[in-house]
């Protein structure tokens, strides 16, 4: 179905038109995400330029004191601080915070992107998941999830700082009872698995074998690719389907989606089981 502006109710429509004649282009194109794109011309369509508009005007509809947002939002609530001076409000203040990483180190945490981890997600799985983050992301966890002294959980071995950070998560979703059964529950898991002094293969990564670089420190490497540069299966469609099927492990973790990314900072191991009975170690050298 086609739409058209004559479509909205009239109100409405002259709502729009109102808040447009309090917004310069100067203003809007000054803006880093604007400016940026003007600089190397590339196209901005209309509606791009109407969205930070509109969001800004939910600040006059709600005489808003305080927003806060992602430091993605930042030229968007500037502009309900400039609206509501042009309504004659007194401008709110704003107050952006960091943007959380995913599981992967790389994008923000986002579920369409599969770097998640759900509230709703069970003790053990949400254990897991944090488990599986880099030593260094997990630093950035600490300073942006807990209350914890930083300076207190990198004194500590990294696989006990990182036990401490995913207990203390769980038990803020689960109950204090719940993060210590987790915990527990994967130094069980873990310590069972057997896996040999001697792998079946050695993987040394290159940068250029990476799939993307790291916002936080390091890079990643889609987990299909990462199984397939073993050469401990026949093909990468065969890493894949291996993966779907709950066949693989990284550091005593299930995964089961090929492409998930899987961090890794300079000189770190990795350990993969493959199958039942084949092991290897990836390590990423600089």
């Amino acid at each position: 179905m086609t739409f058209f502006f004559t479509d909205l109710p009239e109100d409405i429509f002259f709502d729009l038109l109102a808040i447009t004649d309090f917004a310069e282009v100067a203003f809007l194109v000054d803006g880093d995400y604007f400016h940026k794109r003007f600089q190397e011309q590339k196209p901005i369509s209309v509606h791009e330029f109407l969205y930070p508009l509109v969001q800004g005007y939910d600040s006059v509809m709600l005489k808003a004191d305080v927003e806060l947002g992602g430091t993605d939002q930042k030229f968007n609530l500037l502009v309900g601080r400039e609206l509501q001076r042009d309504y004659g409000q007194e401008s709110q203040v704003v107050i952006t915070m960091p943007l959380l990483e995913g599981t992967d180190g790389v994008k923000k945490m986002s579920k369409s992107v599969g770097n998640y981890i759900a509230l709703e997600d069970k003790p053990g799985e949400m254990f897991g998941k944090l488990m599986s983050i880099s030593d260094t992301l997990m630093y950035r966890y600490y300073e942006l999830l807990t209350t914890e002294d930083l300076g207190h959980a990198k004194s500590l071995h990294p696989m006990e700082a990182k036990q401490t950070l995913a207990e203390l998560i769980v038990a803020r979703y689960h109950g204090t009872d719940a993060g210590k059964q987790a915990r527990a529950e994967f130094q069980q898991k873990f310590q069972a698995k057997e896996f040999p002094d001697e792998p079946d293969k050695r993987v040394d990564l290159k940068p250029e074998d990476m799939s993307e670089r790291d916002v936080v420190e390091g890079s990643s490497i889609k987990l299909a690719k990462l199984i397939a540069k073993t050469g401990l299966i026949s093909s990468g469609s065969e890493a894949r389907r291996l993966i779907i099927q709950g066949g693989i492990e990284v550091d005593g973790i299930k995964e089961t989606n090929p492409d998930k990314l899987i961090a890794f900072e300079v000189n770190q191991q990795r350990r993969l089981k493959i199958g039942k009975k084949k092991f290897a170690i990836a390590e990423l050298r600089s």
